[in-house]
């Protein structure tokens, strides 16, 4: 039922933003891997499945698993299960530190000190509940400003509740380890064409270069340097798209040696940068459909 109305609401020309903080998305096929930037939120598949990868692990979610993330990721994501006739159909909610930080000032949930960014859990018949009467509001779009704010709250209760919790918790709080990586990941996505230093992100993270790259690496199974170069080839990409100039996409985005750019781009994409721009713009592909570091 959840699934039917999902897709009744998202075909609507007038649904894009109903629900603030709520997005909905279906794809009649399969797609290819495909990079983008995921920031904060929760993912709940109600049809056919999708695959990520976040730097070395790879991440399947369908729906009996709900996908959850609590730090601006690069990603490389691809849908794997659609067709016309069983469509893929998504719901995210972008998560809101406010309303996080509210839970935990009530007293209903403690703290902890895990460091991981992101994950994927079971869905629960308690997590179910809430999200049908939040998309059951499109229905009745008047109430949206009352309640959408409550069923929000109740989602993120279920969320911290369960395995999951310990993500959603550390965005509330200034001082944990997750919050202490994100300011360097929001360091790194301003200067990402920049050479960076180790000890420059330790610093801004307040840890020991040591303990930095541990806890980055456990928050987003990637090292900054891998995390920042992954930035910058999203970003390459979406320039190929739009100008075809290899060497000046290589410079905008950091390199020095446009051939050392060709084959790190090679290398993630799976082919040299003016091909790989070439088949995308021929597959319609815009430049607005690529991850962009902003």
């Amino acid at each position: 039922m959840m699934r039917s109305l999902a897709e009744r609401h998202v075909a609507m020309s007038g649904y894009a933003g109903a629900i603030p903080g709520v997005s909905l998305f279906v794809a009649p096929s399969v797609t290819c891997p495909t990079s983008t930037m995921y920031e904060p939120m929760l993912c709940l598949v109600l049809q056919g499945a999708k695959q990520v990868m976040v730097g070395d692990r790879v991440l399947r979610y369908d729906p009996l698993s709900y996908f959850v993330t609590s730090l601006d990721l690069p990603v490389s994501g691809q849908i794997v299960e659609a067709s016309d006739a069983k469509p893929y159909i998504c719901v995210s909610l972008r998560l809101n530190r406010d309303v996080i930080a509210s839970l935990l000032s009530d007293g209903t949930m403690s703290a902890d000190g895990q460091t991981f960014g992101f994950g994927i859990s079971p869905v629960t018949p308690q997590l179910v509940d809430p999200w049908f009467r939040m998309l059951a509001l499109l229905d009745t779009p008047r109430d949206i400003p009352v309640l959408a704010p409550m069923m929000e709250r109740e989602i993120l209760y279920r969320v911290m509740q369960g395995p999951q919790g310990g993500v959603l918790r550390q965005i509330a709080r200034d001082d944990s380890q997750l919050s202490q990586v994100r300011q360097a990941i929001g360091w790194i996505r301003a200067h990402f064409n920049e050479t960076i230093r180790i000890e420059t992100l330790a610093e801004i993270a307040g840890m020991s270069p040591a303990s930095f790259h541990r806890h980055f690496r456990t928050a987003t199974a990637m090292s900054p340097l891998q995390y920042q170069k992954t930035l910058r080839l999203q970003e390459a990409r979406r320039l190929m798209i739009m100008t075809g100039n290899t060497a000046r996409t290589a410079h905008s985005v950091g390199y020095e040696s446009a051939s050392q750019f060709s084959r790190e781009y090679s290398r993630m994409f799976g082919t040299p940068p003016f091909r790989d721009a070439a088949r995308l713009r021929s597959q319609g592909t815009g430049a607005d459909d690529i991850g962009v570091v902003a």
